[in-house]
């Protein structure tokens, strides 16, 4: 049965000649598939016998014992045109020396590429002479513990030294003996060392890390082994020393890149020192390829936030490898820590740190390693200043100012952006941020501005919040006119614009009239609305006016005083007593100290009478107010020296008085009396005459 070993048992063409002889003959262990380029013969130039009578010309000679019975076969085949093998079989249980004539023996003539020879299930011959046409001979029935000997050559002529590899696999249902197919021996897979070559016929590869250099090759071993017992393994510098277990390095030796190496894995039976398995070798081959690294120094950037002197530096950011090999990377303060293997930092990912330089260790899985500078420096520092914004008070109680903070001159660096907050602590720790930054409403202040640049750095700039009071003209006050007068309105000089409700934009405004008027005064870039009123002159209003005899006396009150009075309008007086008054109608005139238009009214100063006597005879019998009936609430009251009021006229008795006190007649004698009425113009004035009379009754 066909068996495939877990490894490439390799077998180059080369010049092996310690195993051209029976006595040094490799171990056939398992049906695994056998290559080889024979050349030459061993120390001994067997006697062959059979079929094969002309001597040795490219020999090797195989041992193979059986691990199972059964029938077995094999092909044999060239792979080169100058091929021309013959083979014979010994045994079973043969010993060399004494070999005896073989069991199986095929010289026939079989040349060049795929010309096969060897056993099948169908020939029946046994021998097959030198010249014949018959490749094949007959199987072999096998038994489980016999041992043969394989010999095989390359007949090419008498002294011929041409080589030629071929092929050999087995067949049939016995099976060879090999420790490396039975899982009771071998319980675990071997591990050949180093990683597949490129192309992979190619010796496997490791790794070292400088060339030449020394290498311990028993390094190897453990990982080949796999846990696997009663295995050796040494190493050799030729595969027929491999193949032999010839010379092996038994110390540390320098390797290189181009040297082929080869590891040869052998069984030792631990209670059998002579168990024919022990001759089984399994080999590898395996080269040193170059695996040191160049570890790049790196410089990394970290912000220097607001000039605290310290960033976070990201160490793992840093491309100190860019080869294709799988590393890992340590990092360390200094040289020192990196060579002791002390201080190692442990959180590269946030670093907190100056500027200066920290060392990269950067390793191979196979202990190359290379040493890289990382440079720690801070990006350029976001350059701020603090500065003051000062806007208009919208609120002059509460002495607050709607800031436009976006518009704080705090850098003059590109591409930045502005965070605004309402303390430092804020702005350091990004919390609490002013979200209405464009409207922010405000006393005298400060607030925090974070100035953010590309990389993420940032600086913070205190703005001071300065409010502006709004300024008002301290001379432009209302005013009071007469209503039909106009005057001037002056807001002040100081102001550096003016904007009047009447569209003037000059410092005063002419030829106004009662009213109310606004003015906006412009100082820097603040706006006062100021308004003023014009208010009419109150005119005085004649409150009464008391006429004794010729004595007019004016009372007033409104307006303002002093007053002037004037009973033609043109001459004014400061007293309201006018004496030597005719008898008839008049106009009084007042004004107040405005000098407005005067108010005028006009009154009746009645004919005097201080005489009656009513006797009946027509002359001087009455006193008649009758004349003053058009008055408003006209009363005429007559009074005894004592004040007590004797009699009333008014309209039911015609506003006269006839001398008598409830139809009789008083005693003659003086009598007060006075007239009041109220004059028909718009304020209704209230006047009162006084008098005395003489009454005189005759009886």
């Amino acid at each position: 049965m066909k068996k495939t070993l877990l490894f490439i048992l390799f077998c180059i063409s080369q010049t092996f000649y310690s195993q051209a002889d029976c006595a040094t003959a490799l171990a056939v262990c398992g049906n695994s598939s056998i290559t080889y380029s024979p050349t030459g013969i061993g120390l001994v130039n067997e006697n062959l016998g059979g079929c094969l009578t002309s001597g040795e010309h490219n020999s090797i000679w195989y041992k193979l014992t059986i691990a199972t019975s059964g029938t077995l076969t094999f092909d044999l085949v060239p792979t080169s045109s100058d091929a021309d093998y013959d083979w014979a079989i010994y045994g079973p249980n043969a010993t060399c020396g004494s070999l005896g004539s073989p069991i199986r023996c095929n010289a026939a003539t079989v040349i060049g590429v795929g010309a096969s020879t060897g056993m099948n299930m169908t020939s029946t011959i046994t021998n097959a002479i030198g010249g014949s046409s018959t490749p094949y001979c007959m199987y072999m029935d096998v038994v489980a513990g016999q041992t043969y000997y394989l010999y095989i050559d390359n007949w090419v002529g008498a002294g011929s030294t041409a080589t030629a590899p071929f092929s050999l696999t087995w067949g049939g249902t016995a099976t060879l003996a090999s420790p490396f197919t039975n899982p009771a021996l071998q319980p675990n897979p071997f591990v050949p060392p180093g990683i597949p070559a490129a192309n992979p016929a190619d010796p496997r590869e490791i790794l070292i890390c400088s060339s030449p250099a020394l290498f311990d090759f028993s390094t190897l071993t453990a990982g080949i082994l796999n846990g696997n017992p009663n295995f050796t393994i040494s190493y050799h510098t030729t595969q027929n020393n491999a193949l032999s277990g010839a010379s092996p390095i038994t110390a540390p030796i320098i390797v290189n890149t181009t040297t082929t190496y080869y590891y040869s894995i052998h069984y030792e039976d631990p209670t059998n020192p002579n168990n024919a398995l022990n001759s089984c070798r399994q080999i590898g081959a395996f080269k040193f390829k170059l695996g040191n690294i160049t570890a790049n120094d790196v410089t990394i950037f970290a912000c220097n936030n607001n000039k605290k002197g310290q960033g976070v530096f990201n160490l793992t950011t840093a491309n100190v490898y860019s080869g294709s090999l799988s590393v890992t990377t340590t990092y360390f303060p200094t040289l020192a820590n990196l060579n002791a293997g002390t201080g190692l930092i442990s959180n590269p990912y946030q670093h907190e740190s100056a500027e200066g330089t920290v060392y990269a260790l950067v390793k191979t899985g196979d202990g190359c390693s290379d040493i890289a500078v990382i440079t720690l420096s801070f990006y350029p520092e976001v350059v701020v200043n603090d500065t003051t914004l000062r806007f208009c008070t919208i609120d002059p109680d509460l002495k607050t100012a709607s800031f436009n903070l976006s518009t704080a001159n705090v850098t003059s660096q590109p591409g930045t952006t502005k965070k605004y907050y309402p303390s430092l602590t804020d702005a350091t720790n990004d919390t609490n941020e002013i979200s209405l930054f464009t409207n922010y409403i405000s006393p005298n202040g400060v607030v925090y501005v974070r100035v953010i640049n590309a990389n993420g750095c940032y600086g913070i700039a205190k703005i001071t919040l300065e409010v502006i009071p709004l300024v008002y003209s301290t001379v432009l006050k209302d005013k009071t006119i007469c209503i039909e007068d106009r005057t001037t309105l002056d807001a002040g000089a100081g102001f550096s614009g003016y904007e009047w409700s009447t569209g003037a934009t000059t410092q005063t405004i002419s030829g106004v009239g009662v009213g109310t008027y606004w003015v906006k005064l412009k100082t820097g870039d603040c706006i006062a609305l100021q308004t003023v009123k014009v208010y009419p002159s109150e005119q005085p209003v004649i409150t009464s006016v008391d006429i004794s005899n010729t004595t007019v006396t004016i009372n007033a009150n409104a307006g303002t005083a002093p007053y002037k009075y004037s009973m033609d309008g043109i001459l004014w007086q400061d007293s309201n007593v006018f004496t030597n008054i005719k008898r008839g109608d008049h106009k009084i005139y007042i004004k107040d100290s405005y000098d407005c238009e005067p108010i005028e009214i006009g009154i009746v100063v009645p004919n005097l009478v201080n005489v009656i006597t009513p006797n009946g005879d027509g002359i001087n019998d009455i006193i008649d107010y009758s004349a003053l009936a058009n008055k408003q609430n006209l009363i005429f009251n007559i009074f005894d020296r004592y004040g007590n009021k004797i009699f009333q006229a008014d309209k039911f008795n015609n506003y006269k008085w006839d001398g008598t006190s409830g139809n009789k007649k008083v005693p003659t004698g003086s009598y007060w009396y006075s007239v009041s009425w109220n004059e028909n113009d718009k304020k209704g004035t209230p006047i009162k005459y006084t008098g005395w009379v003489l009454v005189k009754n005759r009886e």
